[in-house]
């Protein structure tokens, strides 16, 4: 039996004005060959709560900075087990929903493991992540973008453009 290492993370899901979000090509360093997108976010620092490591996150690899209290409540939730780097994790972790006009991403907060294994940066629409062929997580981001998107409409969610 795989022994876990366990994790909490925060994540964004980072929403430009033409409906589009933001994801990171990455890859494994213990296994280069395996590429995928994910959204802006990673692990929480001791004592830091979710909204405030996604705020953290998101400026340390976006360039954009807004306070945790900007970024509203999480729009989804999960626990999910992974191989990164020859350690088994299992991940819980919330999503947070910012929308923006537009922005430039700026990467030069990277530290040297995201400088190492985050090949480039694009912006998805829904019905792009739903016909691609290419490796995202989670694996069900199409839906669990437009549960959140839904949601925003109705309550406002995310921070403010």
């Amino acid at each position: 039996m795989t022994a876990f290492h366990p994790r909490r993370a925060a994540r964004v899901l980072l929403v430009d004005a033409g409906g589009r979000l933001l994801l990171f090509q990455g890859s494994d360093p213990a296994r280069p060959e395996h590429r995928y997108w994910f959204t802006p976010g990673g692990g929480l620092d001791p004592q830091e709560s979710p909204a405030e490591g996604a705020a953290r996150e998101l400026a340390e690899e976006t360039g954009l900075r807004l306070s945790p209290a900007e970024l509203g409540a999480p729009v989804w939730s999960e626990t999910v087990e992974f191989p990164f780097d020859g350690v088994w994790y299992r991940q819980q972790q919330e999503f947070f929903l910012v929308r923006v006009p537009g922005w430039q991403v700026d990467t030069a907060g990277f530290n040297e493991i995201e400088q190492a294994s985050v090949h480039g940066h694009r912006w998805w629409t829904v019905d792009e992540l739903s016909s691609t062929g290419e490796r995202y997580y989670p694996t069900d981001l199409p839906a669990v973008l437009g549960r959140a998107l839904a949601g925003a409409g109705a309550a406002g969610g995310g921070a403010p453009c």
